[in-house]
């Protein structure tokens, strides 16, 4: 972001030579934001506050080039800077600006919001886009365009081309804006993965792990002990590089792991003076080292049940007691403080006294909702009663049945039922018919999927535009003749004089499809294709095209639009 009469007044942390998309300057940290400067100017060209670093990425040890990027809170692709210091130089001054900027990042994440919950849709007195503004609605179109070429296309082919309008295009598909919006109004939270670093074969048969800024962070957030080591050692006794090979290498580490699979590495891990001073003692005992302060609601206080427990007998009930796998213990509270503070992160900085109390609602106890269900609409639902009324009156209705009379009629109706069911004979002109049937279908199946396509390209692109094209104009003119319901959220709402306009417009467009489905016709024949592949292709559309033109005929015999 480029800055005007910006006058230098802050404190200086670190500088170094640096160039910025291939120009030269110099690359400054202050105690308020990163400036980078061009050679011969006054005013940076380049300024980023503390605030909006959201992550940091540098180049490879060893390379050609020594590379810092800082990724913005809203922008991923945030700068890029190369230090142009002979290597040595460079390298140095490249990590006192990845050390000051990861503390800055990890400060921000530490006191970064709870995230923002939905915000939901306006009533249907207010019924807009989500946009907040004009250039605001247009960077949420540009990215539902990009997410979908083929919505691109079909926006090239008729708004660009100037057959409808913008409004007109966007009519209808506010929920794709709707969900672009709330997709952008979500903050990514913490990631709940347990920081287990996993170390990749390299050639030559070594052991190598990636550190990148952000495991850094990870670390250092996951296990307070590492950071307090960090900040003893480094480097006063041990360089970064130095640490991290000497903690991955030490029981430290392995203690940390996230699985028991530790164990079996902790005969070739190595002692090391340092890391083995910030040992401590496995949490395997019955009581967890760290105790709760606060108290715990009865429905989830896994202790309530304790009073179910009676003692009998002479041996005492231990079977709501952990410990039983004592090995399992460390892991087990390991993964529950790292729960804990995931849903620490996520409440943010709200008292304990103000967050919301647990409730539980048990289906079981809920009171049965009945479904209303859905009307059934009939056309002449009085004929439907008529007639059941008609079969209700006469003799048959008010008739009594003679149930002795009924038994010896069912009882002769079901004499010699072994010899009928002997003479009984199916027709095989049935099954044999439907056994034709099948077949063809699979062999017509078959013939599509093995028959090579040789419709080509360019014709084969146009009978697609004609058909999207088709598909908007109808949908265009569905639309303006049965408008939303006043719940659905619309870009505008048209009074019925403009609907009647917007449907002629449609109607005349939808009206040219059979030109142009002729017109792709003879293009099937001059490169000798057979015309009837087109034509069938085309026709659930030109069947479409004439129930919306018979439609609007009617509809305009009847005298109102």
């Amino acid at each position: 972001m480029a800055t005007r009469g910006y006058v230098s007044m802050a404190t200086v942390v670190c500088s170094a030579r640096a160039s910025y998309k291939k120009s030269a300057g110099v690359l400054e940290l202050t105690d308020s934001a990163l400036q980078w400067t061009a050679h011969g100017k006054t005013v940076p060209a380049v300024r980023v506050a503390h605030a909006e670093a959201a992550s940091l990425f540098c180049s490879k040890e060893g390379a050609a080039q020594v590379r810092l990027k800082l990724g913005l809170v809203r922008d991923d692709a945030g700068h890029n800077f190369t230090f142009t210091a002979p290597p040595p130089a460079a390298y140095s001054e490249r990590e006192r600006f990845k050390k000051e900027l990861t503390a800055i990042i990890s400060r921000n994440r530490a006191h970064e919001p709870p995230t923002p919950r939905p915000v939901a849709p306006l009533p249907p007195s207010r019924r807009t886009t989500p946009a907040s503004g004009p250039a605001s609605d247009f960077r949420l179109r540009k990215i539902v365009l990009v997410a979908n070429p083929d919505l691109a296309q079909l926006h090239r082919d008729l708004v660009i081309a100037g057959q409808i309008t913008e409004e007109e295009f966007w009519d209808g598909r506010e929920h794709l804006l709707l969900a672009q919006a709330a997709a952008d109004a979500q903050k990514k939270g913490k990631s709940g993965q347990l920081v287990d670093p996993r170390p990749e074969a390299v050639d030559g048969g070594e052991i190598k792990i990636r550190i990148t800024p952000q495991l850094v962070h990870d670390i250092f957030d996951e296990y307070p002990v590492v950071a307090k080591a960090y900040s003893d050692n480094v480097p006063s006794n041990l360089t970064e590089e130095s640490f991290w090979k000497r903690y991955f290498q030490s029981k430290l580490f392995n203690a940390h792991r996230a699985s028991i699979r530790s164990t079996a590495a902790q005969h070739v891990v190595k002692d090391d003076p340092i890391f083995d001073t910030y040992l401590e003692k496995e949490d395997d005992g019955l009581e967890p080292r760290r105790q709760r302060n606060q108290s715990v609601d009865i429905f989830v206080d896994l202790a309530a049940t304790s009073e179910d427990h009676e003692p009998t007998g002479n041996e005492k009930d231990i079977t709501m007691q952990p410990g039983r796998q004592r090995g399992a213990l460390p892991l087990i509270r390991k993964f529950n403080e790292h729960s804990e503070r995931l849903l620490n992160s996520a409440l943010g900085a709200m008292p304990a006294s103000k967050r919301q109390r647990l409730e539980i609602e048990l289906e079981d106890l809920q009171d049965p909702k009945e479904d209303a269900g859905i009307a059934l609409e009939m056309q002449d639902s009085q004929r439907y009663f008529e007639g059941r009324t008609a079969t209700l009156d006469g003799d048959d209705a008010t008739k009594v049945l003679d149930m002795p009379a009924v038994f010896r009629e069912t009882r002769a109706n079901v004499q010699g039922w072994e010899q009928n069911l002997l003479q009984l004979k199916q027709e095989r002109k049935a099954g044999d018919a439907a056994l034709f049937s099948m077949t063809q279908n699979v062999s017509a199946r078959l013939a599509v999927q093995t028959r090579k396509n040789d419709i080509p390209d360019g014709l084969f692109r146009q009978m697609t535009t004609c058909q999207t094209a088709a598909n908007e104009f109808l949908r265009q003119f569905w639309s303006a003749m049965y408008p939303p319901p006043m719940d659905v959220q619309s870009v505008n709402t048209a009074t019925p004089a403009q609907r009647a306009t917007k449907a002629a417009k449609m109607i005349g467009y939808v009206a040219k499809t059979r030109e142009k489905v002729a017109a792709l016709v003879n293009v099937a024949r001059m490169h000798g294709v057979d015309p009837t592949r087109v034509e069938s292709a085309l026709k659930p559309v030109l069947t479409a095209v004439d129930q919306a033109i018979a439609f609007h005929q009617r509809k305009m015999a009847a005298g109102r639009p």
